[in-house]
C-alpha cells in the first residue's frame, strides 16, 4: 500500500498530534503518498457549532500548513491537500466555493449525516427506520452525482438495524452509482482499529459480488493510524470478499474542475 487518502489533524476536535507527526509516521510506513482530508468546515447558520469539524476561518491555516509541509517534504513523500466532505444541497454551494478560493487537490465524500448535520441526522448511530436509510443514500448518490470527489469514505457508515432485504436494496443503489461513476467504495481500517460497526460484511459481500472497485482508507485521527493494513482481521475481510486494492494508488477527481 503506497497511497493514504484518508488523514485528519486536530483541528477537527477529535483527533490528535501534528501534521508534520502524520507525515513522519508514513514515510516509516512505506507511503508515497499522503493525503490529508480533514472534516470540511461548513457554512452554517450563525450561532449553529459543530463539534467534529474545524470552522471555516481555519482554512487558511489549513491549508498554508499543508502547502509549506508539502514543499518541505517533497523529496520523501507526495502530500495532497484535501477534505473529507459532508454533501449537502443547502450547503455545498457555498461551501465549494469558498474551498476554491485555495490550493485544493482532491476530495473524498463522507455522509456522516442525512440530509446535513443542521436539518438532519447523523447515521452512525443505530437507525431503525426505512425512511432513515433512504435518505442516507439518496443524499449520498448526490454527492456522488457532483462528479467531484475521488472515492466514497466509510459508505457502510449507516448504521440500520433492520433486515437485510431493505437495506441490501437501499443500498445496492450506491454500488450501483459507484461502478456508473468509477468512484470506488472504501474499506475504512479505523472500523478494525476502534471495534465499530464497520467495515460491513453485507454491505461489502453485495459490492464484491457486483464488481465495484474499493480503496482502503486508514481514516487516521493519530500519526500511529497511518499504517499499513497489517491487522489480522482486515486481512482476513479482504481475503474473504476478494478485495485487492494493489498499491492504493488513485486517480485524482479535480474538485475545481
Amino acid at each position: 500500500m503506497l497511497a493514504n487518502y484518508h488523514t485528519h489533524t486536530r483541528r477537527c476536535n477529535h483527533a490528535t498530534g501534528t501534521e508534520r507527526e502524520y507525515i513522519e509516521n508514513a514515510i516509516a510506513q512505506g507511503f508515497q503518498v499522503l493525503g490529508f482530508s480533514d472534516h470540511v468546515p461548513q457554512p452554517y447558520p450563525a450561532g449553529f457549532r459543530s463539534g467534529i469539524r474545524m470552522d471555516m476561518r481555519e482554512i487558511p491555516d489549513y491549508t498554508e500548513t499543508l502547502v509549506k509541509l508539502r514543499d518541505e517534504y517533497k523529496d520523501q513523500i507526495q502530500i495532497l491537500i484535501g477534505y473529507e466532505v459532508e454533501y449537502s444541497k443547502r450547503f455545498f454551494p457555498k461551501l465549494l466555493e469558498e474551498l476554491r478560493k485555495y490550493p485544493l487537490d482532491y476530495m473524498i465524500l463522507g455522509q456522516h449525516f442525512a440530509v446535513n448535520e443542521v436539518d438532519g441526522f447523523y447515521v452512525g448511530s443505530p437507525i431503525f427506520g426505512e425512511d432513515q436509510l433512504q435518505s442516507y443514500v439518496e443524499t449520498t448518490i448526490e454527492g456522488m452525482e457532483t462528479g467531484l470527489f475521488t472515492y466514497l469514505a466509510h459508505p457502510d457508515l449507516v448504521y440500520y438495524m433492520g433486515g437485510d432485504e431493505v437495506y441490501l436494496r437501499h443500498m445496492r443503489r450506491i454500488v450501483r452509482k459507484s461502478i456508473e461513476l468509477s468512484i470506488p467504495l472504501e474499506v475504512n481500517m479505523y472500523g478494525f482499529l476502534d471495534g465499530r460497526h464497520y467495515p460491513c460484511d453485507r454491505f461489502f459481500r453485495m459490492a464484491s459480488e457486483m464488481g465495484a472497485k474499493f480503496v482502503l482508507g486508514c481514516d487516521a485521527h493519530q500519526p500511529r493510524m497511518v499504517r499499513q493494513p497489517d491487522d489480522p482481521r482486515l486481512q482476513l475481510f479482504l481475503k474473504k470478499y476478494g478485495i485487492d486494492c494493489g498499491d492504493n494508488i488513485l486517480e485524482i477527481r479535480d474538485p475545481k474542475a
